[in-house]
């Protein structure tokens, strides 16, 4: 609302998806912030400083400029993936993810498509041996091993067991990566 161009015609937009929520406002970002600086301290320039004034003595507000990285701060704090900002065609974007397990957001992270079929597996079926890997890709022993050992790099899976038949993966307990 601060930061909206009340001089166009459009209502904000609010899309729910089953994996998704899309915010759409009307209004560019001022040349001085770039969109990719909205998660990192960045200047604030409300277009509509009376309602600033506003929304910060009303305590909605604890001081400008802040305002994108707490939704970042609270979106990681709460197990999910930050949300993105786009800017295009002078309309300001923001989209939250609901999993962080998605695909988009494992692509994100560099996973190849095994990879990301295999978190998909290990969510419907809890765990992942290596055997079940070669199986449902038709790949090498080495290749399922060196994925899944990048799985594990990564912090999304964990590995129980040594060698052999006991060892499977797990998607990691506690897990808090952000994608981004």
């Amino acid at each position: 609302m601060i930061h909206r161009d009340y001089s166009g015609t459009s209502q904000i937009q609010i899309r729910v998806y089953p994996d998704k929520l899309i915010i759409m406002n009307e209004g560019k970002l001022p040349p001085e912030i770039p969109v990719e600086k909205l998660k990192t301290n960045h200047l604030s320039i409300p277009r509509n400083t009376l309602l600033a004034k506003i929304f910060y003595y009303a305590g909605f507000i604890e001081s400008w400029g802040h305002g994108t990285i707490k939704i970042v701060e609270n979106c990681i704090e709460h197990g999910l993936p930050e949300p993105d900002f786009v800017e295009e065609n002078g309309v300001m974007t923001v989209t939250f993810y609901k999993d962080k397990w998605n695909k988009e957001n494992l692509k994100k992270r560099g996973l190849n498509d095994r990879q990301i079929k295999a978190v998909m597996y290990v969510k419907e079926n809890i765990r992942i041996t290596n055997s079940e890997y070669q199986g449902l890709f038709e790949v090498s022993k080495r290749t399922a091993t060196n994925d899944l050992y990048e799985l594990v790099q990564k912090s999304l899976f964990e590995k129980t067991g040594t060698r052999g038949r006991g060892t499977f993966y797990e998607i990691k307990k506690g897990n808090n990566w952000a994608c981004g």
